[in-house]
C-alpha cells in the first residue's frame, strides 16, 4: 500500500508507513474519508476504493510530511506578509488625453 503523506510503498498489512509513521489508510476518492486497508467500498459514501478510482493527488495534509507542514505553519505569517492600509488617488487632467494623443510614451511620461 502506498502511503498517502510520504508516497513509499509498503508491504501489504502493515498499518503505519515504515518511512514516516503515517497510519496507512485508503482515501475515498468521492468524500475524502479515511477508511481503514483492504475495504472495497467507503465506510461514509459507499463508493468504491479501487485503485483506478482513487486520485492521483489527495488533499495536502495526506502527503505533505509533518516536519514540513509543522515549518510551513511556524512561517505563515512570513509567507502572508504585511497588511498595510493605503489611500489611493486617481486623477485625470481634463483634455490631458488630447494633449498626449500626439506624443511618444516617453514623452508624455515627462510632461
Amino acid at each position: 500500500m502506498r502511503c498517502p503523506r510520504c508516497d513509499t510503498e509498503n508491504p501489504a498489512g502493515m498499518k503505519f508507513c515504515g518511512q514516516c509513521a503515517a497510519p496507512l489508510v485508503s482515501v475515498c476518492p468521492t468524500c475524502r474519508a479515511a477508511n481503514p486497508p483492504g475495504h472495497k467500498f467507503c465506510g461514509q459514501c459507499a463508493a468504491p476504493l479501487s485503485k483506478a478510482a482513487e486520485p492521483r493527488f489527495g488533499s495536502p495534509e495526506f502527503y505533505t510530511p509533518k516536519h514540513l507542514a509543522e515549518k510551513i505553519l511556524s512561517s505563515k505569517s512570513a509567507l502572508e506578509g504585511e497588511r498595510k492600509q493605503v489611500t489611493v488617488l486617481f486623477a485625470d487632467l481634463k483634455g490631458s488625453m488630447e494633449l498626449l494623443a500626439d506624443r511618444n510614451p516617453e514623452d508624455a511620461r515627462k510632461l
